[in-house]
């Protein structure tokens, strides 16, 4: 079970700290990744992290700007988001799976959060 939060109105050049709470399972169990919604499509990969290593992989769209974590002791990861743009603006949801790397490929996700709304606008 996945729950995110964070999610809200900011400004363009604004700052977000998304957080996904997991239960069910130790979060050292999975990989987490974060992803955003996108109108007729699979929702697309932001940032995702891996189960054992703790590596990272990030969208070339916020590379430099999103920066996830991991904190096993409280079971959440989070999505710390700098320079906030407008064209992040998205439900950005979180996802576990069991297989073990860092990359965000969308069919290897099986549980999924409800997701949280981002809206980046002045």
């Amino acid at each position: 079970h996945l729950v995110e939060s964070g999610g809200g109105l900011v400004q363009p050049g604004g700052s977000l700290r998304l957080s996904c709470a997991v239960s069910g399972g130790a979060l050292d169990n999975y990989s987490i990744g974060w992803f955003r919604q996108v109108p007729g499509k699979d929702p697309e990969g932001v940032s995702c992290i891996s189960r054992r290593d703790g590596l990272s992989d990030y969208a070339h769209s916020v590379e430099g700007r999103f920066t996830i974590s991991r904190d096993n002791a409280k079971n959440t990861v989070y999505l710390q988001m700098n320079s906030l743009k407008p064209e992040d603006t998205s439900i950005y949801l979180c996802a576990a799976t069991v297989v073990d790397r860092p990359e965000c490929f969308y069919s290897e996700y099986d549980s999924w959060g409800q997701g949280t709304q981002v809206t980046v606008s002045s």
